[in-house]
């Protein structure tokens, strides 16, 4: 116990009362000054995905890069909204994972073999490649979203375009800070969330961050089955930094989330009734169990040379429960609960940032293992009958291996020569056991795929405020295995492989205020891994290859301005794409008994000719833009804020068959907020999808999904220093 005479307590209570005082002159005068015109210019936009910091606007790739206290603003809680907020972008949901295509490349197909053609990074990891996609925003430091093929940094799994989530880190030598948010809304939406910094010592630092959100279901399901009970999500992290001297630091992270989100409710694709209304008499279910760690370890050596180690462990279950017809009249059910376990090892040597020649190198190692434990894969007509089931149990571990290494050359004063190459061997493995129908069958197969990928590009930095680049890229994405239909093992699906020409212009205007990106691509994409009919039992879907190339191409355009207290940011998109010489039986058209090859045909009603068809989740058009005004109070400001999103129609499948639901009909979704912000308290009225359009957010095997409705609530939010 300590013990204060009355001078101390006298000497204490002025210091105390002084302290109050300068801390009500500062706020008068931060209120002030609060109420002066501003002369905003934008802040400088960082990118990290190549290894390094750098300069947005003088790097040669596109990308958009949303800040930490943006993400909010632009109404993005998860995955599915980054597609009204970036050109290029689209992003359909099919419940248990997500469609994520960049310029008309990524993941077509629902199934653990085909992998990725957009991968998403979590703090330096590399994530569930298209599962496990409904995890939170929160806490956010930035997220960076790169087009086109990154098979020097990426990867194997970057054919489209690759995505970078950071989460805040903690900082040493600060004080005690952080936020907590609370939010309700309609459908009694009841959401928390918040961080917390805690300065442990003057080399080591903690920070805790969480989400809730509990919500009432978007639908209104009738029928034998009526058990969408809405969701419930927790998430929680751990961060711990530790800098015991200039030269070394150690970041480590972990992550659990729960998520229990009742259903996926679906009904057949040209149904009249509204979406949110469907029927089913097959119990549905979907929950995700996940958690994961990332150790990051930088060592700086005297000459300025880093290097780092980042490792993730990963571990995650998902249950899924479905009604395969979508209605209350047929019997077809499906259920799975799916194990999955990855772990991973980056090493990279980075050179400082010398004038003149800059190099990285780097190796990287991930295991991935799927596991089927046994009664858990089963779909029937109905279930519980061995001679209308289908049962699936097993392994499939997969493995990548890679090196890769890029140089940056100054060729002359503002021109540069930047050469990238990495060389990646991956293989999968099926050690499946099948039930088909009361028939036993094995699928004990492996596969091995190799490729060097890499990129050329020449950059030149014609003055402050000008940056041209030019380059030419290739990616690629692994084949796989595909799972007996029948008698004999099928024949495995071969690799994606894509080559990408872009240039791009980057300026600076009116002094800063105004920053605009230029891009035009051409992609030719050959190997497109898509699930059709196949050629000789066409009533069975395999994965197969286009035998020729899709060519992809196509511009973007995007800007950010602030003028003052009015700022907007918008991008825009146009692309378009022509498939190759393929010829496909679609299994919903009647066979005439014929066979069907896919390069010579022929054509017949159900042996399609598919040349010079859109790409499928390849749309013509999108667009977004956002903007907003922060108006100067007597207490606080008020901005109101306005955000919009277009995505054109596109196509679910190759065949293109309107009648029977192919179309992706395009979405225009509209959001805004109105925040009020005094000192440390925020509160903010928001609304997303402001006119409650419909649409589908994904269609997976004749069924269609549902976007998100309108949701509007309040938040209300204290930040702490």
């Amino acid at each position: 116990m300590i013990s204060l005479t009355k001078n101390k307590k006298a000497k204490l209570s002025l210091l105390v009362l002084s302290m109050g005082l300068s801390t009500h002159s500062i706020a008068q005068e931060e209120e002030v000054e609060s109420k002066k015109p501003k002369e905003h210019t934008l802040e400088t936009i960082e990118v990290t995905a190549e290894r390094r910091v750098e300069n947005i606007q003088k790097s040669p790739l596109a990308a958009s890069v949303i800040q930490g206290d943006e993400i909010s603003k632009l109404g993005i809680t998860k995955v599915d909204q980054l597609q009204f907020a970036m050109p290029s972008v689209v992003v359909n949901n099919f419940g248990q994972g997500v469609d994520f295509n960049i310029r008309g490349i990524g993941k077509a197909e629902h199934n653990t073999q085909t992998t990725t053609g957009v991968i998403t990074y979590r703090d330096g990891v590399a994530t569930f490649p298209g599962y496990y996609t409904a995890e939170p925003y929160y806490d956010i430091a930035r997220v960076e979203v790169l087009r086109g093929p990154q098979g020097t940094f990426a990867g194997q799994n970057a054919t489209g375009g690759a995505v970078f989530v950071n989460s805040n880190n903690p900082e040493i030598g600060g004080t005690y800070s952080g936020y907590l948010l609370g939010q309700v809304g309609n459908y009694r939406d009841v959401a928390t969330q918040g961080a917390l910094n805690i300065p442990i010592s003057d080399t080591f630092a903690a920070r805790i961050a969480f989400n809730t959100e509990n919500r009432d279901s978007f639908y209104d399901i009738e029928g034998p089955y009526t058990g969408d009970d809405g969701i419930s999500m927790q998430s929680g992290r751990l961060s711990l930094l530790w800098e015991p001297s200039d030269s070394l630091s150690v970041l480590f992270k972990s992550d659990y989330n729960y998520q229990d989100l009742s259903a996926y409710p679906t009904d057949p694709v040209n149904s009249p009734n509204d979406m949110f209304e469907t029927t089913a008499n097959a119990d549905l279910a979907a929950r995700d169990k996940f958690s994961r760690s990332v150790l990051k370890i930088d060592y700086t050596f005297a000459g300025g040379t880093i290097l780092r180690s980042v490792s993730g462990y990963q571990s995650g279950k998902s249950l899924f429960k479905a009604d395969l017809d979508g209605t209350s009249v047929g019997i077809r059910t499906f259920r799975d609960e799916v194990e999955e376990r990855i772990f991973s090892q980056e090493l990279n040597l980075i050179s400082p940032d010398n004038d003149g020649f800059n190099w990285i190198l780097g190796a990287y190692f991930q295991n991935d293992d799927i596991t089927f434990p046994p009664g858990q894969f089963v779909t029937g007509l109905p279930e519980g009958n061995p001679a209308t089931e289908y049962r699936l149990e097993g392994e499939n571990p997969k493995e990548t291996r890679a090196v890769f290494g890029q140089v940056t050359l100054d060729l002359s004063e503002g021109l540069e020569l930047q050469v990238g190459l990495r060389h990646s061997r991956s293989n999968t493995e099926n050690q499946i056991d099948i039930v088909q129908y009361g028939l036993p069958l094995e699928s004990y197969q492996k596969a091995e795929y190799s490729k060097t990928t890499g990129k050329v590009s020449l950059n030149w930095d014609v003055n402050t405020d000008h940056f041209l680049y030019a380059f030419a890229a290739t990616g690629y994405r692994p084949g796989g295995l595909n799972v007996n239909v029948g008698l004999g093992l099928p024949e495995p699906f071969d690799q994606e492989e894509v080559t990408s020409y872009e240039f791009g212009w980057k300026a600076s205007w009116l002094d800063d205020h105004l920053r605009t990106q230029l891009t035009g691509f051409h992609n030719d994409y050959d190997n497109f891994q898509v699930r059709i009919g196949y050629p000789d039992i066409p009533t069975f879907a395999f994965q197969l290859n286009t035998p020729e190339t899709t060519k992809i191409t196509g511009m973007e355009a995007q800007l950010q301005g602030v003028f003052g207290d009015f700022s907007i940011n918008a991008g825009m998109s146009i692309m378009r794409s022509k498939l190759g010489e393929f010829y496909a039986t679609d299994p919903r058209v009647p066979a005439p008994g014929t066979t069907c090859d896919p390069i010579s045909g022929p054509e017949t009603i159900s042996c399609i000719a598919l040349e010079g068809r859109d790409q499928t989740y390849a749309p013509d058009v999108t667009f977004n833009f956002s903007m907003q005004y922060e108006f100067m109070l007597d207490k606080g400001t008020l901005t109101p804020r306005l955000n919009f999103g277009h995505v054109s129609e596109q196509w679910a499948t190759l065949f293109q068959n309107e009648a029977l639901g192919d179309r992706i009909e395009s979405r225009n979704i509209m959001g805004g907020q109105v925040a009020w912000q005094y000192q440390d308290w925020t509160v903010t009225l928001y609304a997303t999808n402001l006119t409650d359009r419909r649409y589908v957010s994904a269609i997976n095997s004749g069924l269609r999904l549902a976007g998100l409705p309108r949701q509007y609530g309040l938040r209300v939010m204290k930040t702490f220093f």
